[in-house]
C-alpha cells in the first residue's frame, strides 16, 4: 500500500506503552460513550463492537467499558451528545501531511492545543481540506501472528471473494502481524469474511492511508516531526493520528534514539 512505512509500526509499539496511560483509558472510553449512541447492544451495533474490541485490545477494565455504554446510550446520565467527532489538518517538519480525528465538547481549546502542539515542533495547524485530498480512507482487518504461511493467506483471500466477500484491496506483513485493507463500506464483512476462513484477528478499524507519502532523509527533521507526533497523538481529545510520513529504517531508528 502506498504511504504505508513503519510510522505504522511505531504506532502499534507506541499503543502497548500507552496502555498504561490513564490517557489512552479515557480516549478509549470516549470512544464507546460516542458509539453507545446508536444502540447499548453490540451484536447490533457494528461501531460499538469495534470500540469495544480495540478497547479490550488495549487493556481497559469491563468495569470501564460497562460505564462507558451506559453513559452513551443515556442509562448513566448525560455526556454522550457533548462529544462531537472533528477532523483537523496541518503540516509538520519537512512538508509532512498529518490528519487528525478528535473526539471533543470544546472545539476552541482542542484548536488552541493542537495549534500549540504543532508549533512548538516546527509545524502548522492548517485550514479543512489543505491535506486531506492525499489520504483516503480504507477499511483495515489486522490479523495476528503466526500465519501459516503466506501462499495460504493469499488462498484464504481468494476463497473470501468467490464466496461473494467483499474485494480485497491489498495486504502489508510486517514483523508483528498483517494488515488486510478493503473498501471503507466493508469494514464489518471484511472482518466477518476473515474470522470465517479461519484467520488469527487481531482488530479492524477505519484508518486513513495516504496516497502520496513524504519522505525525510534528515535525521532533525525526521526527530522534530516524530517528537511532533508523540505530542499530539497525547492530547486527551484527540482520537488518532495520521502521517504521511516516510523513511529509510535506519534513519528512523536513529531518530527515535536521538
Amino acid at each position: 500500500m502506498a504511504g504505508h512505512s513503519k510510522w505504522a509500526q511505531i504506532k502499534r509499539t507506541k499503543a502497548v506503552v500507552d496502555a498504561r496511560r490513564g490517557a489512552l483509558f479515557t480516549r478509549l472510553g470516549r470512544e464507546i460513550t460516542v458509539a453507545a449512541r446508536g444502540g447499548a447492544d453490540p451484536a447490533g451495533n457494528f461501531q460499538l463492537r469495534t470500540a469495544i474490541e480495540k478497547a479490550r485490545l488495549a487493556g481497559l477494565p469491563n468495569a470501564n467499558i460497562d460505564r462507558a455504554v451506559a453513559k452513551g446510550s443515556g442509562q448513566g446520565g448525560g455526556g454522550a451528545a457533548l462529544f462531537e467527532a472533528v477532523r483537523y489538518e496541518g503540516y509538520g517538519p519537512g512538508g509532512v501531511a498529518v490528519l487528525i480525528e478528535a473526539l471533543t465538547d470544546n472545539r476552541n481549546r482542542t484548536a488552541a492545543d493542537l495549534r500549540l502542539a504543532f508549533g512548538k515542533h516546527g509545524g502548522n495547524l492548517g485550514e479543512t481540506g489543505c491535506v486531506s485530498y492525499l489520504f483516503e480512507q480504507r477499511a483495515v482487518v489486522r490479523l495476528a501472528l503466526p500465519l501459516a504461511d503466506e501462499e495460504n493467506l493469499l488462498e484464504s483471500l481468494l476463497v473470501l471473494e468467490e464466496r461473494g466477500g467483499p474485494a480485497v484491496a491489498g495486504y502489508v506483513i510486517d514483523p508483528e502481524g498483517v494488515d488486510v485493507f478493503g473498501a471503507y463500506a466493508d469494514l464489518e464483512a471484511l472482518q466477518d469474511g476473515l474470522r470465517h476462513q479461519g484467520l488469527p484477528l487481531a482488530g479492524w478499524e477505519h484508518r486513513w492511508i495516504a496516497s502520496l507519502p513524504c519522505r525525510l532523509e534528515d535525521v532533525g527533521v525526521l526527530t522534530s516531526c516524530l517528537r511532533m507526533l508523540d505530542v499530539l497523538e497525547d492530547l486527551d481529545d484527540v482520537r488518532s493520528v495520521t502521517a504521511n510520513l516516510e523513511a529509510d529504517d535506519a534513519l528512523m531508528e536513529a531518530a527515535i534514539l536521538s
